[in-house]
């Protein structure tokens, strides 16, 4: 189980450690173009499990030393937060995982759009969103490749492995649906769910058509070549029940654009770096100025307000009732050996085997289960609570 209120060891160096030390300059350099939420990521990283934002105090029973847990900054851009929420999320999606197989694509932005979609990114990352999720609800609902209604869960990234700007979409389908009628659950055929080619020309003509209606002006300075490109990098079987769903959420939904592990070392004026190069299978370093790393990292940081993570078809808000159905749909059609439904304590404790989750998921104090963390001076779990000090206010 994941334990949220303990900071996750220090590494030689973290994002925070770049913020306070290039945040400045940066700041200099950039406020009069920086987004409010892109200051509140900047403020927050490095105020996140420090003094500034105040903890607890314990003492340990058994080698009498005092230690400090400081409450973490719980901005989703902070690589090393989200413990606390990471598990409410998975409780509330405990009732939706469906034991069926599972399909994993992606609907990419071609590079020619970039531009528009960084000039206008609450608006444009909500479209994308949309299309994607309408045009694989549209080829599913066509009898000769689903014919029924899938659930979906929409999760948008807008970064490569070096922190470039590259906006996509990964989309987590169920392998199967509830039919028209709502008297049966239909399966995929196989490793097969739609058309990779096909929905790709949907999702670029719905963006344009769509784009044309919101914004006529813009659409005009696009290249008509754009909406012959690829828009969708791959459409595959991505596996069965817990295991699936697991990878997921791990790969994709709690993942910030870099990790506090892939940060190799910093220096006074320049942030080295590893990423992953999946062309050649190897991880590579970089190794940028302390400002223009700040640049790239900060241009991942979402507009305030925007959710990147959205339901689709069966798992949408409205659908509960057709999503229940599902289940047991599921349950009577399918043998039942295969039908295990998903454990939530299995999902939390395989998750927290994962580098890059528990890298950003063991950082909340104040759980109410964690009154007792293990003191980091003998191990101790004997330990007591002093007292507690808000913002500002630690001593």
């Amino acid at each position: 189980m994941v334990d949220s209120s303990v900071c996750p060891p220090k590494a030689d160096v973290e994002l925070a450690d770049v913020v306070r030390r290039f945040g400045p300059e940066y700041t200099s350099q950039y406020a009069h173009v920086m987004m409010p939420s892109q200051k509140r990521a900047l403020s927050d990283i490095a105020a996140c499990c420090t003094r500034e934002l105040g903890g607890r105090l314990y003492r340990c029973g058994d080698c009498h030393e005092s230690f400090w847990r400081y409450h973490c900054c719980r901005n989703r851009a902070c690589p090393k937060c989200h413990g606390s929420q990471t598990r409410q999320w998975l409780e509330e999606r405990q009732a939706e995982l469906l034991p069926c197989d599972y399909f994993h694509a992606v609907a990419t932005v071609p590079s020619e759009l970039r531009a528009v979609f960084h000039r206008d990114q609450k608006s444009m990352y909500g479209l994308l969103m949309q299309v994607a999720a309408e045009a694989v609800k549209e080829l599913c609902a066509k009898k000769r490749h689903l014919g029924a209604l899938p659930g979906m869960l929409s999760v948008l990234h807008t970064w490569n492995g070096q922190l470039g700007y590259h906006p996509h979409v990964h989309m987590l389908i169920t392998g199967g649906g509830i039919t028209p009628d709502g008297q049966h659950w239909e399966p995929a055929r196989g490793e097969f769910l739609v058309p990779v080619a096909a929905l790709s020309r949907k999702i670029a003509a719905k963006f344009r058509d769509a784009l044309k209606a919101k914004a006529p002006a813009v659409f005009a300075s696009i290249p008509g070549s754009v909406w012959q490109r690829e828009w969708v990098s791959f459409c595959k079987h991505y596996g069965r029940g817990n295991d699936a769903v697991l990878n997921y959420l791990s790969r994709y939904v709690f993942r910030t654009a870099i990790s506090n592990a892939r940060i190799l070392g910093m220096d006074p004026t320049h942030v080295t770096f590893r990423w992953k190069d999946r062309d050649a299978g190897a991880w590579r370093t970089e190794r940028l100025p302390g400002v223009e790393f700040l640049r790239r990292f900060l241009q991942h940081v979402l507009p305030r307000g925007f959710h990147k993570v959205r339901y689709y078809g069966l798992w949408h808000p409205s659908k509960r009732r057709e999503s229940n159905r599902a289940w047991v749909l599921l349950i009577l059609e399918t043998p039942t050996d295969t039908t295990q439904p998903p454990r939530l304590a299995d999902l939390l404790e395989t998750l927290s085997q994962w580098t890059e989750v528990t890298d950003q998921a063991i950082c909340d104090a104040g759980e109410d289960d964690v009154d007792h963390p293990r003191c980091p001076h003998c191990g101790s779990a004997r330990t007591r609570l002093l007292g507690e000090y808000s913002r500002f206010n630690a001593p």
